[in-house]
């Protein structure tokens, strides 16, 4: 009988998850695998995909150029993070991938990039953000990577927003106001957290977001926050109100 063993090397995979599946890696995935984490044939590892939870892989061929696993057995299923999305402006470089990789290990199904009218990023390089999201799901434990979306302008987004998704609005004019957290009386279900850029949201957006049946305003205390501050304050405002923690 297969043992279940814990291993510290997790490896996100674009691959099928089944028991005795074979998976061929790339040689990237090699070289991390053999290179830099010095395993070889036999050792044991823990793979995932986003869809068929976490399994316990064997490296059953190792070299340079590639390589080959074996998956053993599950060690868990696929958990899922809450239905909540986070809708952020891109700042620099370093800490929006501070943002992305927060937003995975709190707990969010989707990874939004906004444009708003004092957004200073006019792009985003998607699949290196989505890079960040997987590293950090493979680091912090997770068996679900969420998306990264393409860049998106927050007032088209807005126009056809669903019914049913709340709207965490954190609104930077709020800060030293006196407006309090307001989500003890919100239902549960499909949310997003909106927060805007190192500028401040526009007026006209505001007061969109105001005017929004789905919006609930909140204040991230007396302080205005840095963006990638107000990101982990705001998740943890939702998490800690209405979501798995």
């Amino acid at each position: 009988m297969l043992r279940l063993m814990a291993s510290k090397v997790r490896l996100y995979l674009k691959h099928p998850l089944h028991e005795t599946q074979a998976i061929p890696l790339s040689r990237d995935q090699a070289h991390y695998l053999f290179g830099v984490m010095r395993l070889g044939v036999g050792d044991v590892l823990t793979v995932f995909n986003g869809e068929d939870g976490a399994w316990q892989a064997e490296v059953a061929v190792a070299s340079k150029r590639g390589g080959v696993l074996t998956c053993l057995m599950q060690m868990s299923p696929l958990r899922l993070p809450p239905d909540l999305w986070l809708l952020f402006a891109p700042i620099k470089k370093a800490r929006t991938d501070f943002i992305v990789e927060k937003a995975t290990e709190m707990g969010v199904r989707r990874i939004c990039p906004i444009q708003t009218e004092f957004t200073n990023a006019e792009r985003i390089r998607q699949d290196r953000l989505q890079a960040h999201a997987i590293e950090a799901a493979e680091q912090c434990g997770g068996t679900f990577v969420p998306e990264v979306t393409q860049l998106q302008r927050l007032n088209d987004l807005l126009d056809r927003w669903p019914s049913e998704r709340g709207l965490m609005f954190c609104d930077e004019a709020a800060a030293g106001a006196g407006t309090g957290n307001h989500l003890t009386d919100a239902k549960s279900g499909p949310w997003a957290v909106v927060i805007g850029p190192e500028g401040g949201f526009s007026e006209h957006e505001r007061i969109k977001l105001l005017n929004m049946d789905q919006s609930v305003r909140i204040c991230l205390g007396p302080r205005i926050l840095r963006a990638d501050t107000a990101a982990v304050a705001a998740l943890t405002v939702w998490q800690m109100a209405l979501g798995d923690w």
